[in-house]
């Protein structure tokens, strides 16, 4: 019991993080219908800027987490003006192309700034929490705590608030949210500044636990894609449902049956739940 009492911890911690960029993500297609495959390239670059803050400014880690998050947000704002917005009325195959193009851009600008080496980011907390036996760290709490508060906060700012409810109206019905007035190009920048930050805080809250590094990126572009496909494209509840159910396989899978195969393990779960639900989890996004 002691065991998956530990497992669990660990799986809470990893689902909250990818929670936390599946979000980002499926908000930014819910709305603009743009599969943007630079995502990866914003969580990436959250890491990095949380690096260089505490490094570079000595500033604490709270300070620096946020301030990752202010500035991812400010440069997916901008991608959406100059890359996206652009390519609104192009066939669906060039925004993609854009995406990616952007991803491999700022893989490329990371190695020349930061090199190709692993960094490493201190836990602002260190030490561990035995409870009952149980061991974790006190970083994983961190990220459960700060993960589950973001979401809440998230939901709040959706569900409660004038800005909020617009982005939801428009990804319900794009045009009929222009026409009853909302500004859709404001909309569309506010959620990729959104979706930018979101994954700002979900590299923040992984670093310490996690080598920081210039391929992070893709790798969480293929599971996040994943979540959000086995949740439902442009699904809120469908992403956070999906990012918990691919952490607990993954890491129960990878504990009971061989940490080389947790992420075989992950997508054969993606596989196996499309295969009986393609539309995904949640058929209609929220």
């Amino acid at each position: 019991m002691i065991t998956f009492m530990q497992q669990l911890f660990n799986a809470l911690a990893l689902g909250g993080v990818y929670a936390l960029v599946a979000l980002g993500l499926t908000l930014v297609y819910g709305v603009m219908r743009v599969p943007n495959f630079a995502h990866g390239g914003l969580y990436m670059l959250g890491a990095y800027f949380c690096y260089a803050a505490l490094s570079g400014l000595g500033i604490g880690y709270v300070p620096a987490l946020l301030l990752s998050a202010l500035g991812v947000a400010v440069l997916a704002a901008g991608l959406e003006r100059l890359i996206f917005y652009p390519l609104r009325n192009a066939p669906h195959v060039h925004p993609m192309i854009a995406a990616i193009g952007v991803l491999f851009f700022l893989e490329a600008a990371v190695q020349l700034i930061w090199g190709p080496d692993f960094k490493q980011i201190q836990e602002p907390v260190p030490g561990i929490l035995n409870v009952g036996g149980v061991i974790i760290t006190w970083q994983r709490l961190i990220v459960i705590v700060a993960s589950v508060l973001t979401m809440l906060g998230l939901n709040y700012f959706l569900k409660r608030t004038l800005t909020g409810t617009t982005i939801e109206a428009m990804s319900q019905n794009r045009e009929g949210a222009r026409l009853v007035g909302i500004d859709t190009n404001r909309v569309g920048m506010l959620t990729f500044a959104i979706s930018g930050a979101l994954a700002a805080v979900g590299a923040s809250l992984i670093a310490p636990i996690n080598s920081v590094a210039p391929s992070m990126g893709e790798v969480m572009n293929l599971k996040v894609f994943a979540i959000i496909i086995l949740g439902g494209m442009g699904s809120v509840p469908g992403a956070i449902v999906g990012a918990f159910l691919l952490a607990f396989t993954e890491v129960f899978g990878g504990f009971y049956i061989s940490l080389d195969f947790a992420d075989v393990i992950g997508f054969a779960m993606l596989v196996l739940v499309l295969a009986l639900k393609p539309a995904g989890l949640f058929r209609k996004g929220a």
